[in-house]
């Protein structure tokens, strides 16, 4: 995952919109949206290291993943960061409390920002800094960089999704066209990452399109009181692939932080 932006609305019957975008190698096989049958996950999958990038579980829990985007820092016998997503939704421990134990490990994976929901609390994990972060109210993002860090892509998103916001509620098709912008950043205003300048262009834009790699899926996840709705839209090197919609009955409701289930 390369781009995920939220609205969390803890007060609300309607806590938590997310939307993100998946970029990887049209090569890397991966299956689209689906119930696993090993575990009680909803989520696309990484065939190749069988985790995740994104995903919910019937209880009610999300996790989201984007790597921090850092070529000197990976090393090629790091295990999947994918794992972490989807060891996160079978887990029945706090958000808080997994996230403070993985970073005491976090350094054994290639450097990543996991974002995780347990129906209670919308927590981030910076693994470079071993960072617990407690995502206040309101609109948030993450892209190949840590929480926050205004990249001209995240800026776009977050300030288009927040105008979305404030005028009605917004359609799937709506927010879909959000994650579809290919619009460059000026040159001016790229990070410098480490990679060469016309990768660090291609990559600047929301929806991300070149010959061998490219934004592979486009989600929006709902979260409501006793429900949540995932919608993916797959792609590949020829363009797209489908879209997959699953709506889900909540084994347990959404409280308020300050109410005790």
């Amino acid at each position: 995952m390369c781009l995920i932006a939220w609205n969390w609305q803890p007060d609300s019957p309607k806590p938590l919109l997310l939307i993100a975008n998946r970029d990887e190698f049209y090569a890397r096989p991966t299956a689209p949206l689906h119930w696993w049958q090993d575990a009680d996950i909803l989520a696309g999958r990484d065939l190749q290291a069988g985790g995740t990038w994104l995903g919910v579980s019937r209880s009610g829990r999300l996790a989201a993943l984007t790597n921090h985007r850092d070529p000197a820092k990976q090393r090629a016998d790091a295990p999947s960061r994918g794992e972490l997503v989807s060891a996160f939704l079978q887990a029945d421990t706090s958000a808080s409390d997994y996230l403070t134990e993985l970073a005491g490990r976090a350094g054994n994976y290639n450097p990543f920002n996991l974002l995780v929901f347990d129906g209670t609390r919308l927590l981030g994990l910076e693994s470079r800094h071993a960072r617990v972060i407690t995502m206040q109210p309101g609109i948030g993002a993450v892209s190949n960089a840590d929480f926050l860090t205004p990249w001209p892509k995240l800026a776009s998103l977050s300030g288009s999704l927040q105008k979305l916001l404030a005028q009605q509620h917004p359609s799937d098709a709506q927010l879909l066209a959000l994650l579809h912008n290919p619009r460059l950043a000026a040159d001016a205003d790229l990070p410098a990452t480490g990679i060469p300048l016309e990768l660090e262009r291609a990559l600047s834009a929301a929806f991300v399109a070149l010959p061998d790699y490219g934004t592979r899926a486009c989600s929006v996840v709902r979260f409501e009181a006793d429900s949540v709705t995932f919608l993916e839209q797959s792609f590949d090197a020829k363009g797209s692939a489908g879209t997959r919609q699953v709506t889900a009955t909540l084994q347990r409701t959404y409280c308020h932080p300050s109410t005790p289930r």
